[in-house]
């Protein structure tokens, strides 16, 4: 479980985003970070047991995003983001494929799964397989565990039909995708219980079958 300070240092982050206060309390985001270092790292192995593609021996520190936002190219130019946010995949930090996701923002926390906005050419060989596979497909968001928690995320879609599909296919508005990805909220008091871990692995378990396709069509 997580410190309450940690959910407080956040919440003050985006009250206070400035370098002044962030330099004056850099102690307290070394101690928050730290905190959220240690649930990564008993989060770790645990995750390795559910997806054989996630290495036991991962490094912590690179799942754990940074804080400081790139500010060069956004109109937000707050320096530091009001979040932390954990990525777990099989290759990347970047999270350029499918993978795993915990977001940590009082009041607006989350767990994920899938791939969220790929790259064109995934988008396409993702596109293919929903297409060649929908049954599966389908078998996976349907499935009762998943649809009592995850939500599969709709609003980043085409508005018309993408180029070669049929517009009156049952099922375009899986195939109008741009990204694939399933998400379910977060309590903020869900981070003080004993079963913190255990209620993440369990959410990661189930989300895990979404993973897993998304990984079968970039490799067939």
């Amino acid at each position: 479980m997580l410190k309450k300070d940690t959910l407080v240092f956040i919440k003050n982050v985006a009250e206070n985003n400035n370098r002044e206060w962030f330099a004056d309390n850099k102690h307290k985001y070394e101690e928050a970070r730290a905190d959220v270092l240690e649930l990564v790292t008993l989060l770790i192995p645990e995750l390795a047991k559910i997806d054989p593609l996630i290495s036991p021996e991962l490094d912590p520190k690179k799942c754990l995003m940074r804080i400081y936002r790139d500010v060069r190219f956004s109109k937000n130019k707050d320096p530091y983001k009001n979040n932390f946010g954990m990525w777990f995949s099989a290759k990347s930090k970047g999270g350029n494929e499918p993978g795993y996701y915990l977001h940590i923002q009082p009041g607006k926390s989350f767990i994920a799964g899938g791939y969220w906005m790929p790259e064109p050419a995934h988008v396409k060989v993702i596109r293919q397989e929903i297409d060649y596979n929908i049954g599966d497909f389908k078998a996976i968001i349907d499935d009762r565990d998943f649809k009592k928690s995850f939500k599969l995320g709709m609003a980043s879609a085409l508005k018309n039909a993408p180029k070669g599909y049929d517009p009156a296919d049952p099922n375009i508005e899986y195939l109008k995708l741009k990204s694939f990805e399933a998400s379910m909220q977060l309590d903020d008091e869900e981070f003080f219980k004993p079963t913190l871990v255990n209620k993440l692995i369990s959410s990661f378990r189930t989300v895990n079958p979404l993973v897993a396709f998304l990984r079968n069509a970039l490799e067939a």
